[in-house]
């Protein structure tokens, strides 16, 4: 027997340039089974659950949803709640008031999480209902995946970003440092990588966070590469730590700021940054220093998205649904690689993926610790799409001297 009733969707976490593909997926899709009698869009993600805040989807053109998708941001809006067992209990409740039997929710680890807290709910309450988590973060921190939709997008915005910083840092030598969301995970920095076309290209130097920092080997760096080349392009995740395992920006103030999940805040504040560029100027006697923070630009660029991973937020979205209303199944949607490039769609249990962080594999990054391998090239390449685009040189000889011969 077809479980019949109403489907939501919610989006959760930050923000992506392809999340809303995933939305026009579950959307789309749900409209292809009888058994769905309605579909709402919960606004604000968990917190519109328990406030009764949706969107009759069910009304929306399909002409629209496909604008919407191409449209960067959350369209549901979003929430950074992380909810307990109680709140939990009271999603479930609002969803049982609206004949909810279908829930799809489109995030991060903590959002499979609260997909699990409620599955388990539902069960214990015997109401009939299913549950999927739909994959998304540009951290790339999911477990079980290969990739995360989201990922992609942001990672193509950073390899473009530093192909101009480091135009720039060539054409106007000195050192430049660009601070890349990744707290715990370093693969969208490590993107970075992806700017270097020619042997000189920077960024020279990537740190991340699943190797300890130094200040004083940091500095040796960054000496090594200017007395090299003659300039410095530096690429570093937000959380890189110390050997005891703290983040770097708390050992370089006295007082940091923290969110709202007593997390020392690390995005766009702009204070990593500047700190390094003030340790290189004070210890190396370098004066043409300069230091950005991405911050928020890498998530939800107008403009700057993968083809790759457009595609493939759209699949997971649709698959959610198939694996749901086809199988009559609860999980998580997974992707994995199974050549170069294609990948495949699975199932797996919410508690693999559920409040756990994947973290960039050692063979991803090299001995120094300071830079990425051959490995992780090939890993990320696809990924960010099509039409990247490179930088180009000129290359006409130099004209002979006619007066000033020396040099």
């Amino acid at each position: 027997m077809k479980l019949q009733g109403k489907v939501l969707v919610a989006q959760g976490g930050g923000p992506t340039a392809v999340i809303n593909h995933s939305l026009a997926g579950v959307v789309l899709e749900s409209r292809k089974f009888p058994q769905v009698t309605g579909i709402y869009g919960a606004v604000h993600g968990v917190r519109g659950i328990v406030n009764e805040d949706f969107l009759d989807l069910t009304q929306e053109t399909a002409h629209n949803l496909d604008q919407v998708a191409a449209t960067p941001s959350s369209a549901l809006c979003s929430t950074r709640d992380k909810p307990d067992e109680k709140y939990c209990q009271e999603m479930f409740r609002v969803m049982r008031a609206h004949d909810i039997r279908y829930f799809f929710y489109i995030g991060g680890n903590d959002s499979a999480d609260t997909v699990r807290i409620v599955n388990q709910e539902a069960g214990r309450s015997g109401y009939e209902f299913r549950a999927v988590h739909v994959p998304k973060t540009i951290d790339n921190d999911l477990t079980v995946n290969d990739h995360t939709p989201g990922y992609g997008s942001a990672a193509r915005f950073v390899a473009q970003a530093f192909i101009g910083a480091n135009l720039d840092n060539s054409a106007l030598p000195g050192v430049y440092i660009a601070v890349v969301m990744g707290r715990n995970a370093g693969f969208l920095t490590a993107a970075s990588a992806i700017a270097r076309k020619y042997p000189d290209d920077g960024p020279h130097l990537i740190y991340l966070p699943e190797r300890a920092f130094s200040i004083d080997k940091f500095l040796q760096d960054v000496r090594a590469t200017y007395d090299k080349f003659g300039r410095c392009v530096v690429a570093v995740s937000e959380g890189i730590v110390d050997a005891g395992g703290k983040p770097i920006v708390t050992t370089l103030v006295d007082t940091v700021e923290k969110d709202a999940h007593g997390n020392v805040q690390l995005s766009g504040t702009g204070v990593l940054g500047d700190l390094l560029a003030q340790q290189v100027k004070q210890h190396l006697n370098i004066k043409r220093i300069r230091s950005d923070t991405f911050g928020y630009l890498q998530r939800s660029f107008f403009g700057c998205v993968s083809d790759v991973d457009q595609n493939e937020a759209r699949e997971v979205g649709e698959r959610a649904v198939q694996f749901a209303l086809w199988h009559n199944l609860d999980g998580s949607v997974t992707i994995h690689r199974t050549g170069f490039y294609s990948v495949d769609y699975r199932l797996s249990p919410l508690e693999e993926i559920a409040a756990k962080t994947r973290r960039m594999p050692d063979e991803f990054i090299n001995g120094e610790g300071n830079d990425v391998t051959g490995a992780f090239i090939f890993y990320v390449r696809p990924l960010l799409g099509s039409g990247l685009g490179s930088a180009q040189r000129l290359r006409a000889p130099r004209a002979a001297k006619l007066l000033n011969k020396v040099g």
